[in-house]
């Protein structure tokens, strides 16, 4: 009985030396709910009748932590999962781990790039309908509306959450700096192997990103400003693809409880210019803060939309969000969407009545 009880004891220590180490990091959870109410009339194919009332939503769960060392190196992961499982989109949205100190900060893994981190965003109505990225379209990607897609936002993400090595410099003076790196561009990478490279024409695969920032005030009105640029290289040649250039400027000044802004991008779409012309977008937003409310507008205007000639469309939007208690908002908002193409026939639009509330947990 010693001798078995010696021997428990011996394996349990090896077991415990030979455990990996953890890192001291306490994991705290989070996310949101965005869900809303909508009513659409829009443009509809033949024999397909769009949902005039319908519920539209998303939702996410973070999990993450951080913690800094005694030589001040901060360390820390972030894991975002889609949990709206009926929508076929319950995934993992962002896995990365970061480290920062003093002389910046270093994302490894599936996050956005730097071109999108340090992107400015103009006001907007709501900015899960209008903002620099659209979390939930009240508009169908179906009939005469397909060219101009159920998302139209103005997010410069053309790696989206592709795995990447981003830096991102300190702010020094209100200025920032951002470089990112993503070996494959493609959408089909794989997370726990090396790549294959299809070498076939119009695939993107390495992308370099360069962004800069700038955030203060002169006099009483605050200034953010701030300007991107991606390179991904083309794989293969043809002569209707082109490697991929995407930039984008942008200008959001506050006064007061006043705050206005613009932004214009252009995009290539990876096709060649001979063959296709670039997609430019303007995107112009004011808003006004009073109390818990907030009063905004945009305006969307994307010419030769997806690199199609005379695919024109314009969005307006208008809207308010009464912030009820921490982390909670209600908001309202309405849309009208008008599609022109050089075709009579494939010009369409679409007005949509929006009423929906957030939750930050």
């Amino acid at each position: 009985m010693k001798k078995l009880l010696l021997a428990t004891v011996a394996v349990s220590g090896l077991a415990m030396a030979a455990a990996p180490a953890h890192a001291e990091i306490e994991l705290e959870l989070g996310g949101y709910f965005k869900g809303y109410l909508a009513s659409v009339n829009q443009d509809e194919t033949a024999g397909t009748d769009v949902v005039g009332v319908d519920i539209i939503r998303d939702t996410k769960l973070f999990v993450g932590g951080e913690t800094t060392l005694d030589n001040g190196l901060t360390v820390g992961a972030h894991i975002e999962l889609n949990v709206d499982a009926n929508d076929g989109n319950d995934t993992a949205y962002e896995t990365y781990a970061y480290f920062s100190g003093n002389w910046g900060r270093v994302n490894f893994g599936a996050e956005d790039g730097s071109a999108y981190l340090l992107q400015v965003a103009t006001p907007s109505a709501d900015s899960n309908i209008d903002g620099i990225r659209q979390f939930v379209s009240p508009f169908v990607n179906t009939g005469n509306l397909t060219t101009s897609g159920a998302n139209m936002d103005y997010a410069m993400d053309p790696t989206f959450k592709n795995d990447k090595l981003s830096y991102l410099s300190p702010i020094m003076n209100g200025f920032q700096v951002g470089l990112s790196f993503t070996p494959d561009s493609s959408g089909a990478a794989t997370s726990f192997s090396v790549d294959t490279d299809t070498n076939a024409s119009g695939t993107i695969q390495e992308t370099y990103e360069i962004a800069a920032r700038y955030e203060g005030q002169f006099q009483n009105v605050g200034v953010i400003a701030g300007a991107g640029y991606t390179l991904g290289s083309e794989e293969g040649n043809s002569t209707t693809t082109d490697d991929r250039q995407t930039w984008n400027v942008g200008l959001d000044l506050d006064i007061a409880a006043f705050g206005v802004g613009v932004s214009y991008s252009v995009d290539n779409n990876g096709l060649d210019g001979a063959a296709n012309d670039d997609e430019d977008t303007l995107v112009i937003g004011a808003d006004y803060t009073t109390g818990p409310f907030k009063i905004g507008a945009s305006y969307f205007d994307r010419n030769n939309n997806g690199g199609v000639d005379s695919v024109d469309v314009q969005r307006y939007t208008g809207g308010v969000v009464y912030n009820y208690g921490p982390g909670m908002s209600f908001r309202g908002s309405v849309q009208y969407v008008d599609q022109n193409n050089t075709a009579p026939t494939t010009d369409a639009n679409g007005t949509a009545f929006i009423l929906g509330t957030q939750v930050n947990f």
